[in-house]
């Protein structure tokens, strides 16, 4: 038990040194926020990102998104670099993207983009910052 809560180790990431239950909210938005996104695309996107993760050895949670934006709540292991993480999610989403919905991507764009440089990342968790905060708080600490 922690935190209170039971633990569902299935939905930790299992590997050789150690288990780990890492998760991020990212927001990716296309370039000059153009709404170019179909429904069809954002369900060929969270097949792309969905494939992608596990070769990241880690999982795509939860996938939506609008007509300019996506967002993904992805799980990940401690050795993933985010910066490069995400960098791959954007890079090869947007040839995907340009390569099989070529008549929608060249309404929009002339030249080969399609996310925006930047994007939005927030780690989040299974407590808030406040139980844990408590949890560590009532530890119980050798008193000499």
């Amino acid at each position: 038990m922690l935190f209170g809560v039971k633990s569902v180790s299935k939905d930790f990431i299992h590997k050789a040194r150690g288990v780990s239950d890492l998760k991020c909210h990212l927001v990716l938005t296309t370039k000059y926020r153009r709404k170019v996104l179909t429904d069809p695309m954002l369900s060929r996107l969270e097949e792309i990102f969905k494939n992608l993760m596990e070769k990241w050895e880690g999982r795509l949670v939860e996938f939506n998104g609008e007509r300019d934006h996506v967002h993904l709540l992805l799980q990940y292991t401690p050795q993933t670099e985010p910066s490069k993480l995400i960098n791959n999610l954007k890079t090869v989403s947007s040839r995907y993207l340009r390569k099989e919905f070529v008549d929608e991507v060249e309404k929009v764009y002339g030249q080969d983009v399609f996310w925006t440089n930047g994007y939005f990342i927030a780690s989040c968790g299974g407590v808030t910052v406040e139980q844990l905060k408590k949890y560590i708080e009532d530890q119980n600490r050798p008193v000499e």
